[in-house]
């Protein structure tokens, strides 16, 4: 029996370019003879960019369909990619084996306020603190388009608080920054989950744990995906 395919779904204002083959996880995947698909979300990358928020609506839906043939899928999301994730497990359980969700945990349950940061891609405001400066750098780096990203921002998005969380049966691992003034702390969401565990990295702040060979060394063991 073939080992699961590795679903992989970047950040927000990042794409797969940026998250996995810079970072060295296609390279790093591709030793271990897993299938991996690592599509551009929609807004982002080279996927197509409407200027809409209602068009970013079905996001997750479109995620499980990208896996809905595919068989045995993991799955390892980056910040908006690791609660895509929780969300398609959440609408659609069983999509997946196992979850790793990095750069996630008090930010699912904060009241949710995409307004400045969608401000600033669209010109009509500036993100005041340095993550908020930083999305928005990349949003106009090519072949980005800040005002697709701001529509991304501002769509409505599915619940994901406890309710939601207890239906993802599967084991999930939370990979955090010790430094990730976003993310940390951790603690609610992993309790908040059936069965999860916790991997810190050290010295890390958001955007340095999805560059960090700790985030790629803790979801390969997680997935027993080492490289021969």
């Amino acid at each position: 029996m073939a080992d699961p395919a590795i679903l992989l779904l970047h950040g927000f204002s990042s794409s797969s370019e940026a998250s996995w083959a810079r970072n060295g996880w296609l390279d790093i995947l591709a030793d271990t003879g897993r299938r991996v698909i690592a599509p551009d979300l929609l807004g982002h990358g080279e996927a197509a960019k409407p200027h809409d928020p209602a068009a970013y609506a079905a996001m997750e839906p479109d995620v499980h369909d990208l896996v809905a043939d595919v068989g045995d899928v993991d799955v390892v999301g980056f910040s908006m990619g690791a609660r895509l994730a929780l969300c398609v497990e959440a609408m659609f359980p069983g999509t997946f084996g196992r979850i790793v969700a990095g750069g996630v945990g008090a930010n699912l349950f904060g009241e949710r306020n995409p307004s400045s940061i969608a401000d600033a891609l669209e010109g009509t405001g500036e993100a005041l603190d340095p993550l908020g400066r930083a999305f928005v750098a990349a949003a106009h780096q090519p072949p980005n388009d800040a005002l697709a990203m701001a529509a991304c921002l501002r769509r409505e998005q599915p619940p994901l608080g406890p309710a939601e969380l207890a239906r993802v049966r599967c084991p999930v691992l939370v990979v955090v920054g010790d430094k990730d003034t976003v993310a940390m702390p951790p603690d609610q969401l992993v309790d908040a989950l059936p069965d999860a565990r916790l991997a810190m990295v050290k010295g890390a702040d958001h955007l340095g744990t999805m560059k960090g060979f700790g985030f790629l060394e803790a979801a390969l063991g997680f997935l027993d995906a080492l490289p021969a």
